[in-house]
């Protein structure tokens, strides 16, 4: 039987991400004077890893932690990472494909290549989402966090499509965690700036949902994305 396409995000979830990603917007245009916007750091560049799925799933919308006909949602810490896309002088840019891919709350990702025979996939995990930037670059995710495994800290994968502009893939790590001072593929990024612009602080949010926190991630994309930068 055919499955029930979700609308991207439920109207009231549509509202909290909307106020989401406005309140992190304002926190970042308060930090960001005129003059300072000029020499953004591009954001460093990391490796996809193995798990981007090569078939995407039925639902690819903006919230991770639901699926489309299904009762519940994914076990886990609800967060919602907001942020926007902007080009190294401070401009938004809209009309950007911003994906993203992690693993779920027992440490699996849904992909074929992840044999952790150990540890039983989330049903109700999405596993893979996607979201466009609207006219002022702005983007926003309701997912999980995703706990630490083997050797990496928690981490969620980005990638980020532009118009004539190289396509950008990037992790994005959590401030506090412990394996953070130890993490191989994070440290690969040797300047200390850029390889701090990749490690994002959450906090609760209670007016976006209840018991769930947000983190806001800005991505600054450049002609030319160098690794390690």
């Amino acid at each position: 039987m055919p499955r029930r396409a979700k609308t991207i995000v439920a109207p009231d979830r549509r509202r909290l991400l909307n106020a989401g990603v406005a309140l992190g917007l304002g926190a970042v245009a308060a930090g960001l004077p005129a003059l300072a916007r000029a020499a953004l750091m591009p954001t460093a560049r990391q490796t996809e890893g193995p798990f981007y799925p090569r078939h995407k799933p039925a639902d690819t919308d903006n919230d991770l932690a639901r699926i489309a006909g299904a009762p519940g949602q994914a076990a886990g810490q609800i967060i919602h990472v907001t942020g926007e896309v902007l080009a190294p002088d401070g401009r938004p840019i809209p009309g950007a494909r911003v994906e993203i891919w992690h693993a779920d709350a027992k440490g699996r990702y849904h992909h074929r290549g992840d044999w952790s025979l150990f540890r039983e996939r989330d049903g109700g995990f999405q596993g893979f989402g996607a979201a466009m930037t609207d006219d002022r670059g702005r983007y926003a995710f309701r997912t999980i966090k995703p706990p630490p495994y083997g050797s990496r800290t928690p981490h969620i994968h980005f990638k980020v499509f532009a118009p004539g502009i190289p396509t950008l893939t990037t992790q994005m790590y959590f401030a506090g965690e412990p394996r953070n001072a130890r993490d191989g593929i994070l440290h690969a990024v040797r300047n200390p700036a850029a390889r701090a612009g990749l490690i994002v602080p959450f906090a609760p949010a209670p007016t976006l949902e209840q018991g769930a926190l947000q983190g806001h991630f800005r991505i600054v994309l450049a002609q030319e994305q160098r690794s390690g930068a």
